[in-house]
């Protein structure tokens, strides 16, 4: 007769082991010590196996039988059921997931938190959804191309390209490793699937702007923390991430100095910004905001964060500047003026942490012309107080020393 649960709830051990059978094969162990376990008994190949279905109550009655029933039709197919657990237990261990996963713990050393964390979203939405069930060995390259162009078609080519440039790297490492013979994104370039694209500059004013810019921000009816971060940054012309994520421990106001670690920056050198005095008064006046927090700019909904990456360009917006200027365009028109008025290129060019040609370079050049480099960010502060004030671009004197 069939099992039922109130069989198997009321059977208790003995002092050996028996079955209680459910049909087909099926039945329940009892064992001395009370454990209650699913087996199956069958035939392949004209020999005996016998195949476990787990443990009552973990696995139900109910459980138990789809198991067996799944179990025999495999069977019926000619396929040993053991044999093709084993196979999809390998297939588990060595699946594109588990293989991303042993090369995200390699890879992520020395890397950024924040860098990190991004590359484990993306992961998780764009390409797990795609091949992470499958075998590493068994992917083909088509596989790669579907899963980019699904990520082009919602408008994310770059995004596109990166989760194929990560995926490239899992499969090196699994060459590396062993869990695979080749590398199929190594035969995919982005431009073979993805649409071109037109270089967009990020957006600025012309130079004749910027002193409307300037009274503008002055006068911006937003908090004072974002009015002093728009002014700190066209004083500093660092990148957006590099001034939303700046901490106090970075700074010595009286040596007139910022220190950026490697980790923030996008080459992943140090980087020194000279502090003219006004940004030291920028600075005065924003330590009396956000002194008590480890931010420049803690994050408004959560101080425990810094401030959101579209706060300078939402700020920029509202003033009248939405699709003209951006956080970043005040790299380009420091660039542009200093170059025009005769500053040293390389200074210009050390000053903005352009990629030097190789990292032993960049570990040295982050400390270079250090001098030069600070009469440089205060000509370049006294040319935006006087502009201001002026209400038109003043001409100052560099130095191509």
């Amino acid at each position: 007769m069939a099992l039922t649960d109130t069989t198997i709830r009321k059977a208790k051990p003995k002092d050996a082991a028996y079955r209680l059978s459910d049909g087909g094969g099926l039945y329940l162990q009892i064992t001395p010590a009370g454990g209650k376990l699913w087996r199956w008994k069958y035939r392949f190949d004209s020999k005996e196996k016998l195949m476990s279905f787990g443990s009552y109550p973990d696995i139900p009655l109910s459980s138990a039988r789809e198991r067996h029933l799944e179990a025999r039709k495999l069977l019926a197919t000619g396929i040993d059921p053991m044999a093709e657990r084993k196979a999809e237990k390998a297939a588990a261990e060595n699946s594109f997931q588990s293989v991303a996963g042993l090369w995200l713990a390699h890879w992520q050393d020395g890397k950024s938190p924040r860098h990190v964390d991004y590359v484990k979203r993306r992961m998780d939405a764009d390409i797990f959804p795609c091949l992470g069930a499958r075998p590493i060995a068994l992917i083909e390259a088509p596989e790669l191309v579907a899963m980019t162009k699904a990520i082009e078609k919602r408008g994310a080519r770059d995004i596109a390209k990166r989760a194929l440039e990560t995926t490239g790297q899992v499969f090196r490492y699994a060459l590396a490793h062993g869990y695979a013979t080749r590398n199929p994104a190594s035969e995919i370039r982005p431009s073979d699937i993805l649409k071109s694209t037109r270089k967009v500059n990020y957006a600025r004013v012309d130079t004749r702007e910027l002193p409307d810019l300037l009274r503008s921000m002055e006068v911006y009816q937003g908090t004072h923390v974002t009015r002093l971060a728009l002014k700190l940054m066209a004083l500093t012309f660092v990148r957006t991430s590099e001034l939303i994520g700046a901490q106090w421990a970075e700074f010595d106001l009286e040596a007139g100095r910022w220190d950026i670690p490697a980790e923030r920056m996008k080459m992943r050198t140090p980087h020194i910004v000279p502090l003219s005095r006004q940004a030291v008064d920028v600075l005065t006046t924003l330590h009396t905001l956000t002194g008590q927090s480890k931010w420049l700019f803690p994050g408004d909904r959560d101080s425990r964060k810094p401030m959101s990456n579209n706060t300078i360009l939402k700020a920029l917006e509202r003033m009248g500047y939405k699709g003209r200027m951006t956080g970043h365009g005040f790299r380009g028109l420091a660039s542009t003026i200093l170059h025009e008025q005769g500053y040293n290129h390389e200074h210009i060019e050390l000053q903005l942490a352009h990629a030097p040609r190789n990292a032993v370079s960049a570990a040295y050049n982050h400390a270079l012309y250090l001098e030069p480099r600070a009469k440089m960010m205060q000509g370049w502060a006294d040319f935006l107080e006087q502009t201001q004030r002026g209400g038109k671009v003043l001409p100052f004197h560099g130095s191509a020393a």
